[in-house]
């Protein structure tokens, strides 16, 4: 039942943010980590020495020179943001119109809508030759692929077309991070003939996105970054040009190529007249293909991308100044791949080649096979060159988009062409890094910053490195990253501050000053290897006494320290009078400390500077005379040097795994226990109370109350699995499902459980719970204990390490508080995961142990997770039974440790089910769909079970056959443990297989013989069964589907990369025998990109 709140009933209303007394200062706050110090920029201040972000710089380009403009940006990324407030703001493009900025959803077919504008028949054809633009991540491409297909194909008659690229993907599992994928856009670009263009730096990048803006009069042209580290830093930019100085150079380029080139030439012709006309006009030097390093090497890289060839520039020339001979090539122009250009600047003293070619992951990197696509052009560029001393060796030194590239890693790709050690190693061989490969000036200062994402100070790093750009002698540069896994949100900043131009691509690892705005952080992150010898750390240490630091601090940390010889740093922001402590008052000190710690002789006028951009003069003047108080320099105990403590085995570094801080659960509203009084008002007054019934007001999903028809075990009653058939009865409820989804069962719990628990607990089952909807705060959800505890609560759940903490507030014990406060915390990692994994104990089991902590019901409901729907692939097909759906379901149970019998609680719910109950179920799309021509071949294999929606997919084929349409070959695969207990539906596949539905029945019974078979056994032994229907010509292509475990998935793919191999060899044509070997994995990714390999597995 749902009510409307009001004043009579219901909690009171909740108060907004308190005001306070009127802040008179500038309080600095970040938008964006990609606009400059998180600030937004106003278009018309894009000129002339600035600090941008190469990603802002883009996006100018894009805005300038762009009829449209539509943007494929995920949720943090923010590749949107400053062309967004600049349409917003109806500012005028360098054409003097208005750029139309339109968002787009990141899904299949969101792009069409840009094919859609480009040709539609209302286009204004004086805008026909004025760019189009997309600004998207490299992770959004396999959504925009059949739009710019047909792009390409109709390029002739379509806008010139340019998408700027940031290479920014998310890779998932337990290294989950975000990554540098240039693999997607150059895979894209090789499938559909488009043109590619790098930038090495931010401070080119605004050159190469007009470059490859005006490419794109020629060929349709990916322009590609950085998007993980250099897209996103805020640094120095000299030579700026604005929206006039950029439209200049746009036609004058235009024209001059329009002059030079001829209609008949060839791309690459083209594309080198472009490169020429734009360094003429610009006055600039660049290449389809750069060279740096040694006059005459013996030894050369070959790299694309933005820090890859920015950093071996830097790491070839450091290290030929001792006498390295060694160099690389930079690819700016990567297609058309213009061989000859390559070989011109190819040293002809080269003996060895590497290249350096990025794939996609490490598995890549292992498997001799594949091979990275920049190799497959360098070798073929090389195939029938000349003027070598000798033919040069090629090495494809691959690695995955996971690798973050620094000065040392970058040496070592140069250690594998040269046999000489290019880095000085210790006494145990081993490369010290940092050693020797200093790449910036000693006069460069370097800050390091690390704090969590809750903290109120956490923005103090990008005020001060804004602060510091205010002296125009120096340049400045600044980046953040953010781990959402450690600590519940941690992020880590650098500065980096110069009189020269700063290009470094890298982290900071030689820091002068490493500030920690928590000590949280040293417990899962070895901050200090970032320090240089005899640096300087400060610390926040709000009221921590120096008697009590040794608590504070980890014995490996103080160890640190000594070794090092640092400097260190406490600062206590509650040392101030309390009226003075406020977040901001407290940010003020904080940056004021960094001042006095890291440029001394500048604080005065840092000061002033700083007052700028945050706070105000005389506020910040007042703190600074009692900066004393607040900030002490400890004397480093002797004795710290001779602590027994193991070097800290905890990462360097934080996982940049994230552009945002992490999204915290959001403070839940509060329930409310109230009497039958408050509900019959409800009801009796349901115009006033805006009361309505709902079947189940707590769900966002539409639910349908079904009734049980039939439930039975399919599994013999002495085997020990209980796989069991259960069918309800739809009756009027208007629920409707297709092939292939799933059925999400809103299951109850154990009724013995509940009512055992609410005898412990004292609670009166049919007292009214209130609790705040969804939708909307003001509405009122109210149900009784009994139902909450049955419906809603999921107390039999396995409780997760926030509900320990959580929990640890109302502990009485001192003694059970704090262990509840360790298994919320790091230090009860591996107990919290013997409870989960091995006790498998439940949030019912944590009250009952901790009994000093027993919060009240409202607060159970707050703390205890709610109950999900447990969903089941649905085992029917509404054509044949129109009026019933069906599952396969196997049964959870288990015996723990301590002898109980557990149960999972949905199988359980449903075992127990009997005909004529009811249940509330909804219904949830899912990726196994069939294939739209019912003649198309479907493969399917499925374990356990994982059968039940390949017997929905065959019920459909019988029915299409029977309604009179052709149907393709229909291939089941099926495996099981034992046919005489397991062979589920094994009578029903027998009369398919007799009714000539099922053309093929794979059985593999693992058990049931000596040797083991299992389902890819089966498929390979009728591999070419499979081939003639996955890849055969005859019916168009089929698809291939597995359900079921994981564990099988590589296993099957091997079997079908093997079919795709010897398709393959079988169906080559005598003129193609001389074509390289078809790569089976890259097929199977291509069918999986068109929805015909489908995997739902768990």
């Amino acid at each position: 039942m749902r009510l409307q709140d009001t004043s009579a009933t219901g909690p009171a209303p909740v108060d907004g943010p308190t005001q306070g007394p009127e802040k008179n200062f500038k309080i600095f706050s970040t938008t964006s980590a990609t606009l400059p110090f998180g600030q937004p920029i106003p278009l018309q201040d894009l000129t002339g020495p600035t600090y941008l972000t190469a990603q802002t710089l883009v996006q100018q380009v894009a805005f300038s020179l762009s009829d449209r403009l539509w943007t494929y940006s995920p949720d943090t990324f923010d590749l949107d943001t400053a062309v967004k407030k600049w349409a917003e703001e109806k500012d005028i493009n360098a054409l003097g119109r208005p750029t139309k900025v339109e968002s787009l959803q990141i899904r299949a077919g969101a792009a069409a809508i840009a094919l859609g504008y480009i040709f539609s028949k209302d286009f204004d054809l004086e805008r026909r030759r004025v760019p189009q633009a997309v600004l998207a991540s490299s992770s959004t491409l396999k959504y925009l692929r059949s739009s710019l297909e047909q792009l390409s194909l109709l390029y002739s008659v379509a806008s010139p077309f340019v998408a700027h690229i940031s290479a920014a993907d998310y890779v998932g599992g337990a290294s989950a991070s975000l990554v540098t994928d240039y693999c997607s856009t150059l895979s894209l670009a090789d499938d559909l003939g488009f043109a590619v263009v790098s930038s090495f730096s931010a401070h080119e990048v605004q050159h190469t996105a007009l470059l490859a803006t005006l490419i794109s009069d020629v060929v349709p042209t990916f322009h590609t970054f950085d998007g993980v580290r250099v897209g996103r830093e805020t640094t120095r930019i000299i030579d700026v040009m604005d929206q006039s100085a950029l439209l200049r150079a746009y036609k004058a380029i235009q024209a001059d190529f329009q002059t030079k080139s001829r209609k008949s030439a060839s791309l690459d012709t083209k594309v080198e007249t472009m490169l020429s006309a734009f360094n003429e006009e610009l006055g600039t030097e660049y290449g389809l293909f750069d060279y740096r390093g040694h006059g005459s090497p013996d030894a050369v890289l070959v790299a694309f991308g933005t820090i890859e060839s920015s950093l071996a520039s830097q790491v070839a020339l450091n290290l030929e100044r001792d006498g390295a001979k060694i160099g690389v090539v930079n690819v700016r122009v990567y297609r058309p791949f213009v061989e000859e250009a390559f070989l011109n600047v190819l040293p002809k003293s080269v003996k060895k080649i590497g290249v350096l070619g990025q794939v996609m992951d490490r598995a890549a990197v292992s498997d001799s096979c594949i091979r990275s696509s920049l190799y497959s052009d360098v070798v073929a560029a090389l195939a029938f060159a000349d003027g070598f001393h000798e033919m040069p060796n090629i090495l494809d030194i691959k690695y995955p988009r996971e690798q973050a590239w620094k000065p040392v890693s970058m040496a070592a790709a140069y250690q594998i062409l040269v046999e000489k050690p290019l880095l000085k190693r210790d006494g145990e061989d081993e490369v010290v890094p940092g050693s020797d490969l200093q790449l910036l000036d000693h006069s460069v200062q370097q800050f390091t910053f690390w704090d969590l994402d809750t903290s109120p100070l956490a923005d103090t790093p990008t005020i001060l490195a804004s602060t510091l750009s205010k002296d125009s002698s120096h340049n400045v540069s600044t980046r953040r990253w953010h781990d959402n896994l450690v600590q519940g949100g941690a992020r880590r900043t650098d500065i980096r501050k110069s009189q020269k131009v700063i290009d470094a691509t890298y982290s900071v690892d030689l820091a002068d000053v490493v500030y920690i705005g928590n000590e949280e952080i040293l417990k899962g992150i070895d901050v200090l290897t970032t320090l240089k010898h005899e640096g300087r750390v400060m610390i926040n240490l709000p009221g921590v006494k120096d008697d009590d630091l040794e608590k504070k601090l980890p014995a490996p940390f103080r160890r640190a320290i000594a070794e090092k010889s640092a400097r260190l740093y406490i600062l206590d922001t509650q040392a101030l009078e309390s009226g003075e402590a406020g977040d901001d008052i407290k940010a003020f000190l904080v940056q004021l400390a960094f001042l006095r710690v890291a440029v001394p002789s500048l604080e005065e006028v840092g000061i002033k500077k700083l007052a700028t951009v945050n706070g105000d003069l005389s506020i910040l003047q007042s703190l600074a005379a009692k900066l004393d108080s607040a900030l002490r320099l400890l004397e480093v105990p002797k004795d710290w040097l001779e602590l027994d403590a193991e070097p800290p085995k905890l990462p360097l570094d934080i996982s940049l795994n994230s552009f945002a801080n992490a999204e915290l659960e959001e403070t839940e509203p509060p329930t409310f226990l109230a009497n039958w009084q408050t509900a019959a008002k409800a009801m009796a007054f349901r115009e006033a109370y805006s009361t309505k019934n709902a079947l189940r007001p707590d769900l966002s999903t539409t639910t349908f109350n079904v009734h049980v028809s039939e439930n039975r075990r399919l599994t013999p009653s002495t085997y020990d699995r209980n796989i069991f058939h259960i069918e309800f009865d739809l009756g009027d409820s208007g629920l409707i499902y297709n092939i292939g989804e799933s059925l999400g069962v809103h299951a109850e719990n154990h009724v013995d459980d509940v009512n055992e628990f609410i005898k412990y607990y004292g609670l009166d089952p049919q007292a009214i719970v209130q609790v705040p909807s969804r939708e909307s705060p003001v509405l009122l959800e109210s149900r009784t204990v009994y139902q909450a505890l049955m419906q809603n609560v999921d107390l039999w759940g396995r409780p997760p390490k926030r509900f320990y903490e959580s929990l640890a507030e109302f502990a009485t014990d001192p003694i059970q508080k704090k262990e509840l406060l360790s298994l919320g915390g790091l230090e009860g990692v591996t107990e919290f995961r013997r409870r989960a994994e091995v006790d498998t104990i439940t949030y019912a089991d944590v009250l009952l142990e901790f009994d000093s902590a027993k919060p009240d019901f409202h607060d159970i409901i707050r703390i205890v997770a709610p109950m999900k729907r447990r969903e089941y692939s649905i085992a029917s097909s509404q054509k044949v039974t129109p009026k019933s759906v069906a599952l396969m379901i196997v049964a959870v149970d288990w015996v723990d440790p301590r002898g109980r019998n557990r149960w999972g609680q949905a199988t359980r719910y449903l075992k127990e089910l009997q005909p004529g109950d009811s249940v509330t179920v909804s219904v949830k799309p899912s990726v196994m769909k069939l294939p739209t021509k019912t003649t198309a071949p479907i493969i399917m294999a499925g374990l356990g079970t994982g059968l039940a929606p390949f017997r929905a997919f065959v019920q459909h084929r019988a029915w299409e056959k029977e309604q009179g349409h052709e149907i393709g070959p229909v291939l089941l695969y099926m495996g099981s443990r034992h046919q005489r207990e397991e062979y589920c539906y094994g009578e029903e596949w027998e009369a398919y297989q007799d009714a000539g539905i099922i053309t093929l029945l794979g059985r593999a019974f693992s058990r049931d013989q000596p040797q083991k078979i299992y389902i890819q056994d089966r498929m390979r032994e009728t591999l070419m069964d499979i081939c003639e229907a996955y890849f055969g010509d005859k019916y168009g292509g089929g698809s291939f589907y597995l359900c079921g475990p994981t564990w099988p998935v590589p296993d099957v793919q091997n079997v079908l990369e093997e079919g795709v191999v010897r398709w393959a060899d079988m169906t080559k044509t005598a003129d193609a025998k001389d074509k390289k070997k078809v790569n089976g994995r890259k097929e199977i990714e291509r069918l999986k990109d068109e929805g015909r390999y489908v995997l739902e597995v768990y």
